[in-house]
Order: C-alpha cells, then sequence, then structure tokens
C-alpha cells in the first residue's frame, strides 16, 4: 500500500506516532510543573491555559495551511510573511474607509471591519494564485518560489504601510494601531481564536480524508509524475494547496492584528514559517508529500507551543533568546525519530564511518553548550558528557549489529 494512503488510514480516531505525540505533551507538561519555580501551572492554571490555548490556536490556524502544502509535496515559507501582510492590508483597508475613526482610535463599524477582513482574504487568494503560477507555469521550484515572497511580500508590506499612511495621515509610519471593539472583543475572548483553529482543522480534516480532492493531493504528494499520468490535473490541486497555504495565514494576521491591536509589517509574524513547518513535521508530515495527518498537526502545534511554554516558564528571564533554539531541535529530533524505521530496514546508520566520529563530538559539545547556557557550567559538561557516552555506545551497537544484520 502506498504510503500515502497510509498516512490516512486511521483506526483509534490517532496513529501511534499520534499517541506518542499526545504522550510527549503530558509529559512536557508534567515536566513544566515540576521545574517551574513559580509552579505557574498551579497557582495560574486558567492563565496558563489560557496563554497555550492562544497561542496554540494562532500557530495551528496557519500550520493547517502548511500541512496541505506539505502533503501535496510542495513548500511554502512565506507564511510568516503573508501574515505581516494580511494584516497591513487589513489596516490600510480599514484606514482608507475610515481615516478619520482610525486616526481617532473610534470604532469604524462592521462593514469597515467585513470588508478589510475579506480583503485581507482575498491577498492571500491572490499570493497563493502566485505561487501556483510561479511553480506550475513558470517551473520554480517551490523552495525558491516561496523563498522570493518571503522577502517580498514583507517589503511590499512595509511599502504599502508607508505609502497609505503618508497619504491619509499627517505623518508617515510604518505601522497602523488597530482599536475597533470588534478585533477588542478578539483579543479577550481566548475561545474565539481557539474555535476558529477547530472548525478549520474539522474541514481540513474532511477535505484530506472524505473528498476526491484530498485523495488527488496525498497521491500528488507521493509521486507527482504517476498521479498527471492517472488523469489528475496537478495544476488545479497545486492551485489549491497553495491557496489554501496562503489564505489560513491571512486567516492568521487577522488574529495577530487583534491579539496585537497594531498592525506592524515590519515584524509582524517573521520567522513564524518554520514555527507552523515544524508543527506538521512534527506532526508525522513528511517533506517528502504524500504522508500528514491534521490530528497530528493539531498535536505538533499543541506541543510546540507547550514546550515553548515550558522554556518560558523554567528559563524566565531571555527565554525568547532559545525559542528559535528549541524549535530547531524538536524538528530535527522528529524527522531523525521518523527515519530511525527506515534508516534500520534499508541498513544505513546514524553514526556511519569517519562521519560518525566527527559527529559524536560535535554533538556533544553542542548539546553541552545548549544546558550550559540555560542550567549553568556544571550542568554543561555533565550533560557533554552524558552524550558523548550515549552516543559512543550507539555507533557500538551499531557497528554490532553490522555484521549480523550482512549475513
Amino acid at each position: 500500500m502506498p504510503p500515502h494512503q497510509d498516512s490516512f488510514r486511521q483506526p483509534f480516531l490517532l496513529r501511534r506516532s499520534e499517541w506518542a505525540l499526545a504522550l510527549a505533551i503530558v509529559v512536557a507538561v508534567g515536566l513544566t510543573a515540576l521545574l517551574d519555580a513559580n509552579h505557574s501551572y498551579a497557582t495560574r492554571p486558567l492563565e496558563s491555559l489560557r496563554d497555550i490555548a492562544r497561542n496554540t490556536a494562532l500557530l495551528g490556524i496557519f500550520a493547517l495551511g502548511a500541512t496541505v502544502v506539505i502533503i501535496a509535496g510542495g513548500i511554502d515559507l512565506s507564511a510568516g510573511s503573508m501574515i505581516a501582510l494580511s494584516g497591513t492590508v487589513c489596516a490600510t483597508t480599514m484606514l482608507a474607509l475610515a481615516p478619520v475613526e482610525m486616526m481617532g482610535f473610534k470604532p469604524v463599524g462592521p462593514a469597515v471591519v467585513a470588508v478589510a477582513c475579506a480583503a485581507s482574504l482575498l491577498a492571500g487568494f491572490l499570493v497563493g494564485t502566485l505561487h501556483s503560477w510561479l511553480i506550475t507555469s513558470i517551473g520554480l521550484p517551490p523552495f525558491i518560489a516561496t523563498l522570493a515572497t518571503l522577502v517580498g511580500l514583507r517589503s511590499f508590506a512595509r511599502a504599502l504601510c508607508e505609502s497609505a499612511t503618508s497619504a491619509l495621515t499627517p505623518t508617515k509610519s510604518a505601522l497602523v494601531n488597530v482599536a475597533d471593539p470588534f478585533f477588542k472583543t478578539v483579543r479577550d475572548n481566548v475561545w474565539i481564536p481557539v474555535a476558529v483553529f477547530g472548525v478549520l482543522a474539522c474541514i481540513t480534516w474532511l477535505i484530506l480524508t472524505r473528498t476526491v480532492l484530498g485523495r488527488h493531493i496525498a497521491a500528488l504528494g507521493g509521486n507527482e509524475q504517476a498521479a498527471r499520468l492517472a488523469g489528475i490535473r496537478t495544476e488545479n490541486v497545486k492551485w489549491f494547496a497553495y491557496c489554501f497555504g496562503a489564505m489560513t495565514a491571512a486567516l492568521a494576521g487577522l488574529f495577530y492584528v487583534a491579539n496585537e491591536s497594531v498592525a506592524a509589517p515590519v515584524n509582524q509574524g517573521r520567522g513564524h514559517e518554520l514555527n507552523a513547518i515544524a508543527a506538521a513535521v512534527v506532526g508525522g508530515c513528511s517533506l517528502a508529500g504524500g504522508v500528514g495527518t491534521v490530528p497530528g498537526t493539531v498535536l505538533g502545534a499543541i506541543f510546540l507551543r507547550v514546550v515553548i511554554d515550558a522554556v518560558s516558564k523554567i528559563i524566565k528571564t531571555g527565554a525568547d533568546v532559545y525559542e528559535g533554539l528549541i524549535v530547531g531541535i524538536v524538528v530535527v529530533m522528529a524527522v531523525t525519530l521518523g527515519q530511525v524505521g527506515q534508516m534500520a530496514k534499508g541498513g544505513r546508520k546514524l553514526l556511519p564511518g569517519s562521519l560518525g566520529l566527527c559527529a559524536i563530538p560535535t554533538l556533544a559539545i553542542l548539546s553541552g553548550a545548549i544546558v550550559s547556557m540555560t542550567a549553568g557550567p556544571r550542568a554543561g559538561a555533565a550533560a557533554a558528557g552524558a552524550s558523548l557516552v550515549l552516543l559512543w555506545l550507539l555507533r557500538a551497537w551499531e557497528n554490532s549489529r553490522t555484521p549480523a544484520s550482512s549475513m
């Protein structure tokens, strides 16, 4: 059975790896409760739950879009910039339609808000169409096409913001404050982004598992040439996947504006596309395409936000410095664990030959440095020593299995 078909068969609701991820979430929460000196989960449980739920929903909304793109065999590196562009389009549209109210921090009215939100989603559709055209018609690799928009969209959003504020307000600015009560309501009620995330997850799950389009997306990611020979219109499937990815990022951008009460294209959503890809990969998506599930991505987003929250509670001061590092480590570990079974079947090793010999001290030094910066020099030295011993034992075990496996 092809891997993309097997990935969508889910007895017992979740796959084994997803149950393991759910267990990992529970373990991470338990360790955080034990190691947090302020015991935030015990003293302020509702506040902690609210923060994790809001951040998970914001991440999960566009992680679902990243999941569809990855299953289809593509990649979208522009989600963070799309978030910035969406927020800027929303804010500048309201500024253009109700300049006096926007400058006076007054309500702009439901009609103006609706038009602004629709404009943001339309911007997402147009960006997704641009990606599809660059990939299918021009023939650019998805990495190159979305890397270009990763840089270009944020610059365009800033230019749009400065141009609009220069024309409609007394001074040019790279941000637009948003004070409409609608956005304040969204910010103050965490259930709204959570509900939107839940509904979007259900819709995405239905599309991927219960429709012909979902089967075509999986087939496209599994083997594009075979899908084309089977009569699937692969260009249209890619169009849907990239539009879905860009529009979910645009939707998330609206929640970013509500959460921060400002459209700030310079920094809003910067680097967050990697978090979305990380959530999808941790949840079981294969970057080779054709494999992935919505429950896995939901759990991946929860796990990622729980880990990031744990870092902020345990390290406290300067915890944001380590956020990218933690995300990177989690992604590498998730992909590595996912490849272990295939490596064992193919006779491949984690630490082969001279490369493995050099990798052992490199990994040990890296682990020691990370622990040293967060827990002190002694703990770092202990971590480095323990990593060195464990990696040598792993290499010895791999070498001892080689003769038996070759017989």
